[in-house]
């Protein structure tokens, strides 16, 4: 997808959240932690700071895990996934790496809504 292609998706990506939620427009960051909710599995409840950002980073790794970065290790006792690096990561600047995070996102949506 080139680079419009990927906003236009993520713009309505944002759209359809907020409805469904009947809030504002999600940022990266909420998106993160629905998909990291999503990954865990376990139902929406209340997470502290640190979990959230824990579920930040099991999104992260999942969306970079179809890029080959990272690949699923199992769960912890607490049914938590972790994820090893199976390579490095290159230097992508800011705004590759923002590009990048969106088109994962994207795709990783487009199999429950329209975009």
């Amino acid at each position: 997808m080139i680079p419009a292609e990927i906003n236009h998706k993520f713009n309505k990506l944002q759209q359809i959240l907020a409805s469904d939620f009947d809030n504002e427009k999600p940022d990266m960051k909420v998106i993160l932690f629905l998909i990291g909710v999503q990954e865990l599995g376990k139902g929406p409840k209340k997470f502290s700071k640190r979990q959230k950002e824990e579920l930040m980073h099991i999104a992260t790794c999942r969306l970079f895990s179809e890029m080959g970065f990272y690949e699923l290790e199992g769960l912890d006792q607490d049914g938590w996934p972790h994820w090893k690096k199976i390579k490095p990561i290159p230097n992508y600047t800011l705004l590759e790496q923002e590009m990048i995070l969106k088109s994962l996102i994207v795709s990783y949506f487009e199999s429950l809504f329209d975009l």
